[in-house]
This record gives C-alpha cells, structure tokens and sequence, in this order.
C-alpha cells in the first residue's frame, strides 16, 4: 500500500480502533522517496526511538520526550525504502500478555466490530494496525510473547527472531536476557523480507549475519521433520483453536513436511518459572526507580507485576540465568532430530476486555 492509502485508513477507523499513539502526516519517508511516495507502510511499537518523537512506552509520562536517533531497526528499514506512518500502542512498559493498558488506554481488537475484545499484548496496536490494514507490516517487541499473542488473537503473522539476530539498540528494555525485536504482517513472506532489512550485526548484541529473506522463502520444504505437540497433552485447549490447529498441521503434512506428533517435554513447562523469575528481577532492576516515583500515575496491575521483582535477589537472578541455560540447552537436544516445531500460540480466542480505557495520546 502506500503511505496516504494507509493514512486515509487511519483517518477512518482508528478513532474506534486506538491502534496508534502518534499518526506521522505527513509519512516519515524512507530514503530516496518522497513523503506520500508508494510504500511499503509501516507502524512502530512505542518502545521503540523514532528520533524526536516522543517514547511513550504505554506510560503516561513518556520514556524519552525527545530520542536523539532512530533505533538501530528503524533506521534499517528507513535505508530500505520503508515509509512510517505511525507509532503503537503498547501496554505499559511491556510487562502483559492480553494488551490491557489502564494508564492510556488499549486498542480495541479489530475482528468483533461489537464487543471491544483483547487485542494481545504487549505489542497490542502494532498487531491491530497490521490486521486493520493501516500498514504492511509493524515493528513489535517480545519478551514473553509480546509478538506472538497479538498476532495469534489478531490474526496476522507473528515472527520472534531468535536472539543475537537483531539490534536491540534504541529500544526500552524489559529484561535484556529475553528481549527481541520482532516482525507483525499479513503474511510470511512480507514478515521474511522486514527481518531481512532489521536483522544482522550491530557491534553490541545483535552478532549473527542477517537473514536472507529470498533463500528462506525459495527453500524446499519436502521431506523436513516436524514435531507437532498433541493438542490432547496441553490442557484446557477451546475446541475451535483446537480444531483450527489440527487443520494448519494438515496443511504442513500437504507440503511434503513429515509430521510426527509428540507429547510435550517436561522442560517446557518447568521454563517459565526461571524466565518469569528473568522478567520480574530485571524488570525491577531497569524501572524500579521510575515505578517508585511515578506509580500514582501508572497503570496499577503493572506497577503490581514489577514490585514482584523487588525482593528477587541477585542469587536468584544468577540461578535463574543458569537454570534457563540447562533448560535451553535441554530443549535443544529434544528437538535435534526435527526441523521445527508446531503448537498453538493462545489455548483460548481473544477474550472479551475490561474496563482498561484512558482515551489514547494523538
């Protein structure tokens, strides 16, 4: 699309939908077009810097009033040709999965035009603004899902790089030992090409090579080996996402990937303890002085999910660094034999929301 195709969506639906903090029209061009020139369109999470334009991080006291640059990612996808038309809400400082915001309000998910419905977090906005076609695709971040849950309960495709892949720089920390970057579109191959433009090294933690975006996507897929965990063996699964499970292995089974279904390991349940452990003792760490000072005006269930990490000492930081270390290394080892593995994302539809709403920052 291009850059005033997606404005005059803006312009239309967003006043009910509230996928964006901060609408840029004109577009901020990417090199060598002009403003209003023919896309690709994108929407930028606001945990992430677009040099002087505030931060806000889904707080109401921005992060940075004013960033000096870009984020790393920003200015790759800038260098690529990529307009941006706008910043996403997120939920406050991108500590929840569902996209609930109580300090400036949350998007409203786009597929029930009645009932104002999760939208996932905490990349919320950038999930809606891909699903509600105000962009081609939007820069999210996840720490624990933050790309992941939108882009199921959305619709839309969802791509957490692995570690390493991608900068980090100029985007707000939750816990640096989980932090990503990643990538929310309409379809695989246009999430591919926008990992192909942010991914490589950085000079600081972002060390491998960049993806090759037309390699992948050309890749014959016949013959691989894929596990498939049985939806039987994960819990309370709702019949509809079960089923729609159940028909998306099929449809890998009909490309020529062998299929092999699995009962899920032990390790995957027993790593969210030390990563949940990541997330409140760093959290805590990087936010605590700001959540002391401004926690009056914050939203109040988060202020909650941080001062968890208050007593979490650096002991059991350091033994929650090593414990996720075995458990990564002992997940790999189950899954050396296969080239990947298949499970829903949200054993559940997006629920019905709450009373979350503080009218959106324009």
């Amino acid at each position: 699309m291009t850059p005033q195709e997606a404005l005059a969506r803006i312009r239309r639906y967003d006043a009910r939908l509230r996928a964006l903090v901060q609408v840029f029209d004109p577009p901020l061009p990417g090199e060598n077009e002009a403003a209003g020139g023919d896309g690709p369109v994108l929407c930028v999470k606001d945990l992430i810097d677009v040099a002087g334009v505030a931060t806000g991080g889904g707080a109401r006291v921005p992060l940075d009033p004013s960033p000096a640059r870009h984020a790393r990612v920003v200015e790759r996808l800038l260098q690529a040709g990529w307009s941006i038309v706008g910043k996403t809400h997120t939920v406050e400082l991108a500590y929840g999965g569902w996209g609930t915001n109580r300090a400036v309000g949350a998007p409203w998910n786009p597929w029930d035009a009645q009932v104002h419905r999760a939208p996932g977090g905490s990349s919320s906005g950038s999930a809606v603004a891909v699903a509600a076609g105000f962009c081609d695709a939007a820069l999210g971040t996840d720490t624990g899902g933050s790309v992941r849950i939108p882009a199921a309960v959305c619709g839309v495709v969802g791509l957490k790089p692995g570690r390493g892949l991608v900068s980090l720089r100029g985007v707000h920390p939750l816990s640096p030992a989980l932090d990503t970057v990643g990538v929310l579109a309409r379809d695989v191959a246009m999430a591919a090409r926008v990992l192909g433009a942010i991914s490589g090294p950085d000079g600081a933690v972002a060390v491998r090579e960049a993806f090759d975006p037309e390699a992948a996507l050309a890749a014959d897929v016949r013959g691989r080996r894929v596990a498939a965990l049985a939806v039987e063996a994960l819990g309370e699964v709702d019949p509809e996402v079960a089923r729609l499970y159940r028909d998306a292995v099929a449809r890998f089974a009909d490309t020529g990937v062998v299929v092999e279904t699995v009962a899920p390991p032990p390790i995957l349940e027993d790593s969210f303890l030390a990563n949940g452990l990541l997330m409140a003792g760093e959290g805590w760490r990087i936010w605590g002085p700001r959540i002391t000072h401004l926690a009056e005006v914050m939203d109040p269930w988060i202020v909650r999910r941080f001062e968890a990490g208050r007593g979490i000492t650096d002991a059991r930081l350091e033994e929650a660094h090593r414990r996720r270390a075995e458990d990564q290394a002992a997940f790999q080892a189950w899954l050396a034999p296969y080239d990947g593995l298949l499970s829903p994302t949200c054993p559940i539809a997006a629920p019905r929301s709450r009373r979350w709403t503080r009218p959106s920052r324009r």
